[in-house]
């Protein structure tokens, strides 16, 4: 017979488990976390809303380098463009909280888009950090395709050249561009996880 203390502790280490899993990040080929959050288009957008559809996620900050580098240089409004031309939402998601450099309102929120001539299908605001820590987002930009029957297909970084140079740009393997080609071809993305970097996403604490 088991004591009460050795059931205690594996009681205690089953639960210590769980917690572990339930704060994992989300793995590719597995149903990606699903989530509500205020958007800036008005109301809340609930991602299970979007089945059906393929959704792509890009943790955002303005005020970060290397975010500035892909929306100045065009290459994310590019981006979003051959996205939705191919059916997909795309969805900025910003995790910087209250205080923090990143931190805006949905009017700024669009504001900035049309400036940049970015075309996000909206923006989501995740301020208690939440959304980001469910997906294990670090980086911004950050990125995670999501299939229509809501698997994740992709997680990882924008390009191939981590640096805050738009002249690199033109140099770099554009991981998204070749995600999107690959889902227009009907095929597997070949490069299903890579690394992200830019800045920290800025989360409370």
């Amino acid at each position: 017979m088991f004591s009460k203390s050795l059931f205690n502790w594996l009681a205690g280490g089953a639960l210590c488990c769980l917690a572990a899993a339930a704060n994992a990040e989300p793995v590719v080929g597995q149903p990606a976390p699903t989530f509500t959050a205020a958007a800036a288009e008005g109301g809340n957008l609930n991602l299970a809303d979007l089945r059906g559809k393929t959704v792509i996620l890009e943790w955002t900050n303005h005020e970060c380098p290397f975010v500035q580098k892909h929306y100045q240089s065009g290459n994310i409004p590019k981006l979003q463009k051959q996205a939705a031309a191919q059916g997909v939402v795309w969805l900025q998601v910003i995790s910087s909280a209250p205080g923090k450099q990143g931190n805006i309102d949905a009017a700024t929120a669009k504001q900035l888009n049309q400036t940049r001539g970015a075309t996000p299908a909206n923006t989501v605001f995740d301020a208690s950090g939440a959304v980001g820590k469910l997906y294990g987002a670090t980086n911004t930009p950050q990125l995670f395709i999501i299939d229509p029957k809501g698997i994740l297909l992709y997680k990882g970084g924008i390009d191939s050249i981590q640096s805050a140079d738009p002249a690199d740009i033109a140099q770099a393997e554009n991981y998204i561009s070749a995600a999107l080609a690959d889902l227009a071809a009907g095929k597997p993305i070949s490069k299903a996880v890579t690394k992200p970097y830019g800045c920290t996403v800025k989360y409370a604490g």
